[in-house]
């Protein structure tokens, strides 16, 4: 049991020494910051490599955060409640459905990011911090528009920055305002969704009540009819095209 609480401290010691020990064999210092005439600083590749396995750590926060994947999968999780299907769709059949349609959404924004950023990085064109400059305008453009500005001022006031341009905001302020807004906007989704449910709902409790089976639970008749209902009117093909159209996407360069 000793041998094993020791195995993470050794697998963190010796990604702490590899660094030093490329820089042994090589005669090359591990972690270096150039500083160029104009005063822009870039870093050893040794370096970019750790804070992109750092970055890589924030991916499943970033993707949550900062994309369209929040509305799309609450509105999932709020559609499988209403349809009264309790497991059915699975979680792992939401996400994924969630993630492509996310990559469907954002495919023009990505374009961006790699057209702009990541392929003149790549041909060494721009350096490592130019890259992550111009590489996150795409995204912060997406969530400024999908974002309200009562909630854009309403955090910009509590962080003590003046809000003049929300192309300007920061960050720190337009990531909670962002998922604030978002989920706003999935729960109205999710409420228009739940109206024809509910009255399904309420029509076959009342017959059951008039015929005098009160012991009968109600969601085991009426689920059928709202399964029946969500495939006649192709209740898929209208949640994913609602969820796409209500996302702002701005064309162009």
């Amino acid at each position: 049991m000793r041998i094993k609480s020791f195995i993470p401290l050794l697998s963190l010691l010796s990604l702490l020494l590899l660094p030093s020990l490329v820089s042994a064999e090589t005669g090359v210092p591990a972690f270096t910051v150039t500083t160029d005439a104009q005063g822009n600083q870039d870093y050893t590749l040794t370096m970019q490599i750790l804070m992109l396995m750092t970055g890589l750590t924030l991916l499943p926060a970033a993707l949550i955060g900062m994309t369209a994947f929040l509305r799309i999968i609450v509105v999932l999780a709020l559609l499988r409640l209403a349809l009264g299907t309790q497991q059915t769709p699975s979680n792992q059949v939401l996400i994924g459905l969630a993630l492509f349609l996310t990559l469907f959404i954002m495919s023009p924004v990505l374009d961006k990011i790699y057209s702009k950023a990541v392929e003149p990085y790549l041909e060494e064109q721009i350096k490592f911090k130019e890259a992550v400059e111009v590489g996150s305008k795409p995204l912060h453009q997406f969530m400024v528009e999908q974002t309200r500005e009562s909630d854009l001022g309403m955090f910009a006031e509590m962080a003590g920055i003046e809000l003049i341009d929300p192309e300007t905001v920061p960050f720190k302020v337009l990531i909670p305002a962002y998922m604030t807004s978002e989920l706003k906007t999935a729960f109205q989704i999710g409420f228009m969704i739940f109206i024809p449910f509910l009255i399904i709902d309420l029509v076959v409790a009342t017959l059951l009540m008039a015929m005098g089976m009160m012991m009968l639970s109600p969601m085991i008749i009426s689920m059928p009819f709202k399964i029946m209902l969500f495939v006649l009117i192709d209740g898929w093909a209208l949640i994913m095209g609602t969820l796409a159209n209500s996302f702002v996407v701005a064309g162009g360069p």
